[in-house]
């Protein structure tokens, strides 16, 4: 078996992947063209040119324009659906899918429809391709109070039957002045069963990694690449093993690695932790989760068992019961020693 078919036949599971940042290329030329009036391209050759970002915020622009396509709960749903779909292709067979309620919210999509959107999705991303949706609900943090209230209440008030976790992503350097306006959020969140999944130290240092540890309870991390930054920070990540969500290519994409060689993915692994390999925003980045492997194979020169042990890590990091973590944990096993 060649390393890319091994990549292509490893069971996956994708763990830091947004809802509106998986919107394949064809779906978002289909709501461009329905919505003439929106910012985004109608022309493939335009489109793939409009997701060249110049750094973070103006992804955030991006990012804004395409989801202010979404506009119906089937277009929430079809966007579940895109990705299971994806995933298929790719032996993908579990994702926690990041999902921003606020993004919504201003959209005018009552809260009982995005969330039926999302259950039907999930009930039809299982028995149309076999691959299961658990849902994250994020807070952009550049909206501060009001998308930290909205995305509470519709976690508590009106959650969808797989929703297991609670995060934060958005623009880091804004989350300062509303610090305890997110620990209060993520504290009710916590109490409300949900696990605390927050972005940190993706664009800004390892204070932000500390600040999800110690005021938001993070129990997985995404991104967390600015961590080698703090020894301190490293042997305590090193000592717990709180997993840490890395997009290798979406850090590149958005300027906050300058080139893929430079990426710290293999010091992080050589440092010891605990480490899941995901796409983020796959279309906008012109990647896919078995590309991001093929990637740490190309430029990292990671074999067939540290492929393996990524692809058990993400096993291991998710929120699966515990006899489907054994099962998949011992196909991946199989595989590798084949």
């Amino acid at each position: 078996m060649t390393l890319d078919a091994f990549i292509q036949a490893l069971p996956k599971v994708e763990l830091h992947v947004h809802l509106i940042g998986s919107a394949s290329v064809p779906t978002v030329l289909e709501l461009s063209r329905r919505h003439p009036d929106s910012a985004v391209p109608t022309s493939e050759e335009e489109l793939r040119a409009f997701y060249t970002f110049r750094d973070f915020p103006h992804f955030a622009q991006v990012y804004g324009a395409v989801n202010a396509l979404v506009r119906e709960p089937e277009d929430v749903a079809a966007l579940v659906l895109g990705l299971a779909r994806d995933l298929s292709t790719q032996g993908g067979r579990y994702a926690e899918l990041q999902v921003t309620p606020y993004a919504h919210h201003i959209m005018g999509l009552p809260k009982r429809e995005v969330t039926q959107a999302l259950d039907i999705a999930a009930k039809q991303s299982l028995a149309e391709h076999g691959v299961e949706m658990a849902y994250i609900f994020d807070i952009p943090s550049e909206f501060g109070r009001e998308a930290a209230e909205i995305t509470l209440d519709h976690a508590l008030g009106e959650p969808p039957a797989a929703l297991v976790g609670f995060g934060i992503g958005g623009i880091e350097q804004r989350r300062a002045p509303y610090r305890d306006v997110f620990r209060d959020a993520f504290a009710a969140a916590r109490a409300a069963g949900l696990h605390s999944v927050p972005h940190g130290g993706e664009m800004t240092g390892p204070e932000t990694i500390w600040e999800v540890i110690e005021g938001l309870g993070a129990e997985r991390i995404g991104h967390g690449i600015a961590c080698l930054d703090d020894p301190r920070l490293v042997a305590y990540l090193r000592e717990t093993q709180l997993p840490l969500d890395v997009c290798p290519t979406s850090n590149v994409r958005t300027g906050q690695v300058a080139r893929i060689e430079d990426h710290p993915l293999p010091r992080m692994l050589a440092e010891g932790l605990f480490v899941t390999l995901n796409s983020d925003d796959p279309p906008m980045f012109a990647t896919t989760l078995s590309e991001e492997y093929r990637l740490a194979a190309r430029v990292f020169g990671l074999g067939v068992q540290d492929l393996a042990r990524l692809a058990g890590n993400g096993v291991r990091a998710s929120f699966l019961p515990a006899e489907r973590k054994r099962a998949l944990l011992d196909e991946i096993g199989a595989l590798a020693a084949a």
